[in-house]
């Protein structure tokens, strides 16, 4: 068995395995909508009993899996549905003999087999079959899940005929020896009439009844069995099979003690179409009821005898993995029952002891793995962490798997799955692409191992030929600023430069084609600004109230009108009305301190105020700032071309090829004396001419 299947938990051994395929050509979307019917129907109610029978549904697995039906018969293919399109009389035969050759795959541990055929009609398709079912057309089936019923039903009957069979006790007859398919080349030639042999034989077949005991839903049987079979084959050193006998008490215990199963929210039991809406929480027969009272005592003392308390499960466990460990080819077995311990500590909250249980599994050797099948892997592994509170090791292992997407040896490289696997992994680093969630001045995470995360998305997304790559390199820049050496951020922003060349970075948010929105990432540090300062007009251009010109009774109708309410957030400082006025028409200061933390001369191509409130003309200004300068003037300026309240809200710089709106507002430790002036309108201007020299 090469193989592992990921999803494997306790509750599975209580499944019988059903495998759903089509048979020539069906189409996918057709074929899916017919399996999605098919494994609505997760557990039957056995009629005439107490018994409920859980079925497992597979539409892909692997043939050399099944050989290990005998180890654990949860693996093995009972039940066979095959799913056909057929136009034409004509077409039928060679469809029938397809199921057939279908059949014969598995034929060795197949109970029962089903064919459904859609779209035959005439002579054929009237004739009754109890393994065929004719329908005209995909939507029109409407009992095939009751065909399904009835097909769960035939496949409890001759798994009840095999499970009595096998439990009597014939004294008279040689019991077979059960092997998994790399023993039995070692058991050739052994003697057969030994006690040590007969023990083995005796030892192996009590732990196949307690598996065909909890698949018929007879867990207090299964117990009794798997208890007998673990001290037969204790005594025996058995070790592989004593392990599968310890994992079956496990799965037998988590299914009493976790009657809603251990696989999650998602892959919990879900009732059935024959039963009532509780019937998936309903204990298992003979088990306490709601009221605390069982209905059968004899059952239950006999029960809680065999059951594992909730500590003991995870000792034997670790018990059985350990054997398991002893053997090569038992990799697979290993890891699963890994999987599985996992699950159950998940439900018990028990965190550390679960990360050891994973920890072991990264370590089993699995041989030759294909590049899809480390991915699953890592991608697992990566869940599992994330189950259970893990969130660090979740994102390093869901990195892991991002890399083996793009791994040198793959011939078509996977980065759109790489760029949305690294992009999982981000809340695991605590990163986010806000670049505001770093605007606090608060840093959390380690940030070389987010740097190298940003570096391998900015590439990720360079290979998939999108514009990301620079919003992402910007996001690095903004927010790692002050955790890149000096080399780091020459080289950054040398391929920030080259990256822009070709696709220049604006401040429109970036949609992600699974919805996510990248929000803009303004360039509030380079250059770094402390403080802004609106400047009063030149002493010649300001304007002068003038008192008393036209007499008292006419002062009412000045244009200055004074108010000391300021209706613009009067609470903040930043927003409050400077006491001199701006004129309309006049070349009007602003004058910023800013200084460069970059080991190089900074230059900013462009830098404009951000104004609201009037009409305003912004003049933008070059800067070259010299190498980690101090503290360094810059004035920039404007015209406003109306009359009115203006407010400085922020500005705009053009840096490497991104173009940045720096907002006030979101600026941390900048003084500013307020950002609200008063433009006024323009008076005439006189100009005299005189013959006189000056």
């Amino acid at each position: 068995m090469s193989v592992p299947d990921y999803m494997q938990c306790a509750e599975d051994h209580q499944t019988v395995l059903v495998v759903v395929q089509p048979v020539g050509i069906v189409p996918e979307d057709q074929f899916f909508k017919i399996y999605k019917r098919i494994t609505s129907v997760s557990q039957v109610n056995v009629r005439d009993s107490q018994r409920v029978l859980y079925i497992r549904y597979r539409h892909h697995y692997l043939p050399e899996n099944n050989e290990w039906g005998d180890f654990q018969t949860h693996r093995k293919v009972v039940g066979l549905i095959s799913i056909a399109t057929c136009g034409a009389a004509k077409d039928w035969p060679l469809t029938s003999e397809r199921f057939h050759g279908q059949k014969e795959v598995y034929s060795s541990t197949l109970y029962d087999s089903r064919l459904l055929v859609f779209g035959l009609q005439g002579e054929i398709a009237e004739q009754q079959r109890t393994d065929v079912a004719f329908y005209r057309s995909f939507d029109d089936c409407p009992d095939v899940e009751r065909r399904v019923e009835d097909f769960v039903e035939s496949i409890f009957i001759v798994l009840e005929s095999k499970r009595l069979d096998r439990a009597t006790d014939k004294s008279g007859d040689k019991i077979p020896l059960l092997c998994v398919p790399f023993e039995k080349k070692d058991f050739v030639g052994l003697d057969t009439d030994s006690r040590h042999y007969k023990k083995r034989c005796q030892g192996r077949m009590r732990k196949h009844v307690g598996d065909l005991c909890l698949q018929a839903g007879m867990l207090q049987d299964a117990l009794v069995h798997y208890h007998m079979a673990v001290e037969l084959l204790k005594g025996i050193n058995d070790f592989l099979w004593l392990g599968a006998a310890l994992e079956g008490l496990c799965s037998a215990s988590v299914i009493f003690h976790y009657p809603e199963g251990t696989a999650g929210k998602m892959a919990g039991r879900k009732p059935s179409v024959s039963q009532p809406a509780d019937a998936g929480k309903r204990h298992r027969p003979g088990a306490l009821t709601a009221n605390g009272i069982s209905a059968d005592t004899s059952t239950e003392i006999g029960r809680t005898k065999n059951c594992l308390s909730s500590e003991d499960i995870i000792e034997k466990y670790k018990e059985a993995i350990s054997h398991y460990g002893k053997y090569k080819n038992a990799g697979v077995i290993e890891l699963e029952a890994c999987v599985k311990a996992v699950r159950v500590l998940a439900i018990q909250k028990r965190a550390r002891e679960a990360s050891e249980f994973l920890q072991n599994a990264v370590y089993i050797n699995l041989g030759q793995l294909s590049e899809e099948e480390k991915i699953q892997r890592y991608s697992v592994l990566s869940e599992l962490y994330e189950l259970i509170g893990f969130r660090r090791k979740s994102a390093f292992f869901k990195r892991v798997a991002a890399m083996q997407c793009v791994a040198p040896t793959i011939s078509e490289p996977g980065w759109r799955a790489c760029y949305k696997l690294l992009l999982e992994t981000l809340p695991g680093y605590s990163l986010s692409l806000d670049p505001n969630d770093f605007s606090k001045g608060i840093h959390r995470g380690w940030a070389a191992v987010q740097i190298r995360l940003l570096h391998e998305l900015v590439y990720a997304s360079r290979r998939m030929g999108n514009p990301l790559s620079v919003r992402h390199l910007s996001f690095l820049l903004q927010t790692m600023l002050d955790f890149l050496s000096d080399q780091e951020k020459k080289e950054v922003t040398q391929s920030l430069e080259n990256y822009t060349s070709k696709c220049p970075g604006g401040m429109e948010v970036i949609t992600l084609p699974d919805g996510l929105k990248l929000p803009p990432v303004p360039f509030t540090k380079l250059p770094i600004v402390r403080s802004v300062k609106l400047l009063n007009l030149p002493v010649s251009l300001r304007p002068h109230k003038v008192k008393g010109l036209l007499g008292q009774n006419m002062s009412a109708a000045s244009p200055f009108i004074y108010s000391p309410i300021i209706m613009h957030n009067r609470g903040e400082e930043r927003c409050k009305k400077i006491d001199f006025q701006w004129v309309q028409g006049a070349v009007c200061e602003v004058q910023l301190m800013v200084y460069n933390p970059m080991p190089y001369e900074l230059r900013v191509e462009n830098m404009s105020l951000l104004t609201s409130g009037v009409e305003f003309e912004s003049l933008p200004a070059a800067l070259s700032l010299p190498a980690e300068s101090g503290l360094y003037p810059v004035t920039l300026v404007g015209v406003p071309r109306t009359a009115g309240n203006i407010t400085v809200n922020g500005y705009r710089t053009s840096v490497f090829g991104v173009t940045s709106d720096c907002m006030l507002e979101a600026l941390t430790g900048v003084k500013t004396s307020g950002c609200l002036v008063e433009v006024i309108p323009s008076l005439p201007r006189l100009q005299l001419s005189t013959s006189i020299p000056r």
